[in-house]
């Protein structure tokens, strides 16, 4: 077994680590040791010549020269880390997984005082007030430190170490839990193979006395029964209500029926309801939750990609009308939001695929990062090889996706602002989802119409370069998304539009792309809608003497 130790600059991860070691004839191994040995420079001078991007790839290198986890049940490897390493997503992916992290936590007075003593010069908090400084770097990385077991830091050694010994008795924890994050919308979790543990810690921090899941058919199948089943082990009454499959959930009369059955469960106002299934079921699940009681705390569990990275996460639930999409709503943030990404090996090729629409619009946005992870490996995520899976981009993929939607939705709950920009693509999108009832094509595909509509009326505004229209056409192109014309009606998609929810006194406000994110307008032209609406349904566009050159 591998102890990996995480915590801020003079936590004293190191002196831990070595006591330790020393008592249970483990080998010791410290990062920032190892990445000089493997330069022959100190820390402060990497940092000096190289910058902290510099410093943080050699970091990486260091990690990755670790190997695999040890998998015996004694300890044999003390890994003590540097403060920020677990920044990086790919080095939690390989610390976390399969070993047994720990976070040795100190309040940061008491380790500034610590560094004060200490001859070892931390670049970060160098020239600056240490204790401001590390109450700084406690807030931006506590999500990466609290998914290891947490200790107090500001014991005495031998006291630490005891309280280590003790508890390794357990063994590493089940799955991996690569961030989790307490927030003002909710708390996040991201791992692999957390569904169960995580939905049983939401249950009693909400102070529960059973499970009631909400499910869909085809979700019991992949997911649903194991959690159902994991929870019963653990002594949880469980109880279930079954929903239809997809958008099919997304209507009033079904909500009718899920909040007739709360009723006759005798579910109360405190009783946390657990939604299971995709971006459809935590939308129908949500309102419902929303709705029963004038509203019950409710945890998501998307088990769809395009759930884990967008859909569930925000608050946003709502059903359809005829008219249109998602016209009936409410905002109900979720008391959690556990990701599973052992739920995506689950999905069909063209689920995997067509979520990759959204991720592209979230990279969009203005996260070059993202882009360019989707065009290494969107490919392979799609066919589900185990390649992005066992290097850390899919849970990269999907951290930087969620965490993102997070950071909006934190800013404008009510998508009076800055949320709005998150419709990039949906208004055409939703337009041509309606348009064919529903079923015909997935959320995801309907964002890659949109995202190709939207970049031609960008390109004809002049808000966005002909490269940066290129580079993401392109790459739809690669993964087969808005390739072929859709088997809508131009005329239906302009009525769906017509009642699409963004509008704003009479006028639609449109999310565009531009050179490194977007912009919103409502003064765009009925001849560049037209130029929109051609591109993103592959046909030819309707010209009215509109000049697409101009400014």
């Amino acid at each position: 077994m591998d102890l990996v130790l995480v915590g801020l600059p003079g936590s004293g991860k190191s002196a831990v680590g070595r006591r330790l070691a020393k008592r249970s004839t483990a080998t010791f191994i410290d990062l920032d040791e190892l990445i000089e040995r493997r330069t022959g420079k100190a820390v402060p001078v990497i940092f000096a010549e190289e910058g902290e991007s510099g410093f943080r790839k050699r970091e990486r290198e260091a990690v990755l020269s670790l190997g695999p986890a040890d998998a015996s049940p004694e300890l044999r490897r003390i890994i003590a880390t540097g403060g920020g390493t677990v920044i990086d997503p790919r080095n939690r992916w390989f610390l976390y997984r399969d070993r047994f992290p720990v976070w040795l936590n100190g309040a940061p007075e008491v380790l500034a005082q610590r560094l004060s003593r200490s001859a070892n010069v931390r670049p970060l908090i160098a020239g600056h007030d240490p204790a401001k400084a590390l109450r700084e770097l406690v807030e931006t990385r506590r999500r990466f430190y609290a998914p290891a077991l947490q200790i107090s830091g500001t014991s005495n050694v031998s006291a630490i170490v005891q309280t280590l010994e003790d508890r390794l008795a357990d063994g590493p924890p089940p799955g991996v839990t690569v961030m989790r994050a307490d927030t003002a919308i909710g708390r996040l979790e991201i791992g692999w193979g957390i569904a169960a543990s995580s939905v049983a810690s939401a249950l009693v921090r909400l102070g529960a006395r059973r499970a009631i899941l909400l499910v869909e058919p085809k979700t019991w199948e992949a997911a649903g029964a194991a959690v159902a089943q994991a929870l019963a082990a653990g002594g949880w009454p469980v109880e279930q209500i079954v929903l239809p499959r997809g958008e099919s959930a997304k209507r009033m009369h079904v909500i009718e029926e899920t909040c007739r059955q709360l009723a006759r469960l005798h579910v109360d106002r405190r009783e946390p309801l657990v939604a299971i299934g995709g971006g459809a079921l935590t939308d129908a699940a949500g309102f419902a939750a929303a709705s029963y009681l004038r509203g019950v705390p409710i945890v998501h569990v998307p088990t769809t990609l395009v759930g884990q990275i967008d859909a569930a996460i925000g608050g946003k639930t709502a059903v359809d009308l005829a008219e249109g999409k998602n016209l009936v709503g409410a905002f109900h943030q979720p008391a959690a939001v556990v990701v599973d990404i052992s739920f995506v090996a689950t999905l069909p090729v063209r689920q995997r695929r067509a979520a990759l629409g959204e991720v592209i619009k979230m990279a969009v946005l203005g996260d070059e990062r993202l882009l360019e992870l989707v065009e290494e490996d969107g490919e392979a995520i799609a066919r589900g090889e185990s390649g992005p899976l066992e290097s850390g981009t899919l849970a990269e993929m999907v951290e930087r996706c969620a965490w993102a939607k997070v950071e909006v939705v934190t800013a404008d709950q009510r998508e009076a602002g800055r949320r709005m920009t998150l419709n990039l693509g949906h208004t055409i999108g939703h337009g041509i989802e309606a348009a064919g009832g529903y079923s015909a094509i997935l959320h995801g595909e309907a964002v890659a119409y949109g995202l190709r509509g939207t970049f031609a009326m960008s390109a004809a505004l002049g808000l966005a370069p002909a490269a940066r229209a290129d580079r993401v056409n392109a790459l739809l192109d690669r993964l087969g998304l808005g390739v072929e014309r859709p088997e809508v009606a131009l005329e239906a998609v302009r009525e769906h539009m017509a009642t699409d929810k963004k509008h704003a006194l009479g006028r639609l406000n449109w999310v565009l792309p531009t050179d490194g994110g977007v912009t919103i307008r409502s003064d765009v032209p009925a001849e560049v809608v037209d130029l929109g609406l051609a591109a993103a349904l592959r046909t030819a566009p309707i010209l009215r003497g509109f000049e697409t050159s101009q400014p």
